[in-house]
Order: C-alpha cells, then sequence, then structure tokens
C-alpha cells in the first residue's frame, strides 16, 4: 500500500476562502487542527481537503474489460501509455499518476442526524481544484443544497481525454475505496467515531459527461448495495445504457435521475427504450421529491452547453437544485437551493 504522505487541507467558511496547512496522517490518525474526539458535533466551519488515497481509481495497469486489451498498450522507452478512444495515446505519467481525492464537509453537517455520502465523478478534461471545485463550484453547491451530507470526488484522467474507470473496472474496489472514504472522512470530521458512522451512511452518486463509465460499473458491482439510495447523471449517458437499465429495474427502492442536453439526447432515448422494454415507467419532469422509485429524464432548453451543465442547465446551479429534492436528510439551520430557471 502507498504511504499516505502529506496532504493538503483547504478549510473553507466559504468556496475556498481560507487555508490551513498541510497536515500529517499516519495509521488512522491525526493531531493538530484533526485532534480525534469521541463525540459528533456539528461542524461549525466547512472543511474540504485533497488528500491521498491507498483505493483509487489510478495508477491502473489492468486489463480493459471485454476487449482483452491492456490498458497501456502503448510503450516509448521507459513510458507506458493508454490509446484512448479519443484522445490519442494518453501517458501514464501525465494523467495515471494522480491519486488524490477531493473531501468536502459543509458547515452545519451533522452526523446526529440521518446523513448521506455524495460520490461524484468528474469528466473529461478535468482537475478537481480546477474543474470540480472552481469551474464546477461542486462543494459549495453541495452545501447550497441543504442536504446533511458529504463529498467524495476521486481523480480520474488527470486533464485528459479519457473516460476510463481504471481500477473501478474491477470488482469490489469502488466498496473499498468508499470504505476508505468513510475513514479519511473521520480524520476530516475531527471524530473518531465519524468515521464508524460513515461506513454505514446511504449514498448518493452523481455523474458528469464521461463519468457515466466509471459510474456504470460502479453500479454493477456495488449497485446491490443497500446503501446506494440513488443515481444522478448530469449530461452523462454516453454509453453503457444496459448498465444502468439493469440497475434501475433491480432497485426500485432507489430513484434515478437523468438531465441531459443535446449532447447526450440518443443516449437518454436509447436508455429509455431499454427501459420501456423492462416494464418500468418513467416522468419526463422533476418531481419535488426524489424519492425510491423515482426514475426521471430531463431535457435542458436549447441552447444549454454541454460544458456548462453542472453549473447551468434547466436551472442555476443544477446539481443543488437535484441534491435539494432529495428527501429524508435536511441540514440543521441550512436554507435549500433556489430552484431559480436558467
Amino acid at each position: 500500500m502507498r504511504g499516505l504522505g502529506r496532504s493538503l487541507v483547504v478549510c473553507l467558511a466559504t468556496l475556498l476562502s481560507a487555508c490551513v496547512g498541510a497536515q500529517d496522517y499516519a495509521s488512522g490518525s491525526a493531531n493538530g487542527a484533526f485532534a480525534m474526539q469521541t463525540s459528533l458535533n456539528a461542524i461549525p466551519a466547512t472543511k474540504t481537503a485533497l488528500i491521498p488515497f491507498d483505493v483509487t481509481p489510478f495508477p491502473y495497469s489492468g486489463m480493459i474489460p471485454d476487449t482483452g486489451k491492456p490498458f497501456l498498450d502503448v510503450v516509448e522507452g521507459d513510458r507506458r501509455g493508454h490509446s484512448s478512444p479519443r484522445g490519442g495515446v494518453v501517458w501514464e505519467d501525465q494523467a495515471y499518476h494522480d491519486h488524490r481525492v477531493l473531501l468536502s464537509i459543509p458547515a452545519g453537517f451533522d452526523l446526529n442526524r440521518p446523513a448521506v455520502i455524495v460520490v461524484y465523478f468528474h469528466g473529461n478534461n478535468a482537475t478537481l481544484e480546477r474543474d470540480v471545485v472552481t469551474r464546477q463550484q461542486v462543494p459549495r453547491q453541495l452545501a447550497d443544497s441543504g442536504l446533511n451530507a458529504v463529498l467524495i470526488a476521486p481523480q480520474f484522467a488527470l486533464d485528459a481525454r479519457d473516460s476510463s474507470a481504471g481500477r473501478f473496472w474491477e470488482p469490489n474496489v469502488f466498496g473499498r475505496f468508499i470504505d476508505e472514504a468513510a475513514s479519511r472522512l473521520g480524520t476530516l470530521y475531527g471524530s473518531e467515531r465519524a468515521a464508524e458512522v460513515l461506513r454505514q451512511a446511504p449514498v448518493l452518486l452523481v455523474s458528469y459527461s464521461g463519468g457515466y463509465l466509471p459510474t456504470a460499473y460502479s453500479l454493477k458491482y456495488w449497485g446491490d448495495s443497500s446503501r446506494l439510495r440513488g443515481v444522478v447523471l448530469l449530461d452523462s449517458t454516453y454509453g453503457e445504457q444496459d448498465k444502468f437499465a439493469d440497475w434501475i429495474a433491480s432497485r426500485r427502492d432507489a430513484f434515478f435521475f437523468s438531465a441531459y442536453s443535446k449532447s447526450t439526447s440518443d443516449g437518454n432515448l436509447t436508455l429509455q427504450q431499454q427501459l420501456a422494454q423492462r416494464g418500468v415507467g418513467f416522468a419526463t419532469a422533476i418531481p419535488a421529491t426524489l424519492g425510491g422509485g423515482s426514475v426521471v429524464f430531463l431535457a435542458a432548453p436549447d441552447g444549454v452547453e454541454h460544458n456548462d451543465f453542472v453549473t447551468r442547465a434547466w436551472a442555476a446551479d443544477p446539481l443543488a437544485a437535484v441534491l435539494s429534492r432529495v428527501p429524508g436528510f435536511p441540514r440543521p439551520g441550512a436554507g435549500r437551493a433556489r430552484l431559480k430557471k436558467s
């Protein structure tokens, strides 16, 4: 297992408003700002961190499922690379080496109340700092949603045109990733009891754009977990519709929500057809709440840009708008997101 090293910790009252120095993590313990407590007090200020994990999508040197081909299929001297269908040769030392994960706990998060874990899979050409935090404002949207939730966002291909799932192609890896995240979040929370509670917490899985591929395989290998309560696709239905349809048909106690622009309209139509073949009905307007059994497809207005979909689609701050409709996990003292139209 890789050493945990040093992790950059960014504590926020608002998005990236204050920076805290690096902390040492070792053997599941922490000191200084993250001295472990036995209580589960509500978090007074948002805590966000980029932390190296042991279980992450990359590095990965295995096979691509159903192809018989190795993922790293290009060798040039000491370098190894992957032949991406859309991005040409993507080199391991440039795009498949980052094993950091973004964690965020919003101010007011309270583990004495029902809580949920939100897992976010980014798309192509993305970094956690530049795109997930700054451009898409995912931690801020989670906070604005009013959901009593924490955020986990792993780094996939770093700033590359590739949707590969890496180790999430393999059985049991996503589940191990969730377990490790609970431990890391417990350290960030500052309570030795928090990790234990989070290991049992429900999970919502959110995918944007190229995040569809690791999402599909996470559903294949972890989708029967009773902890998984819902899936949100944000302009992300580019393929693997059979895996999504199988999961929706088998998990009528969970919800499924897919919003899309013209970029993924064909993929969503294919998924709708597959659901109809399985006898699963669906709605085409967003309901007041996204409870178990809800299956919703929402077309964004004409003119909505794929690259802006996480921040401006059928509404401003679409992620906050969706999460605000998940019942059962209100965060104390948090107002629900305003669902204004874009």
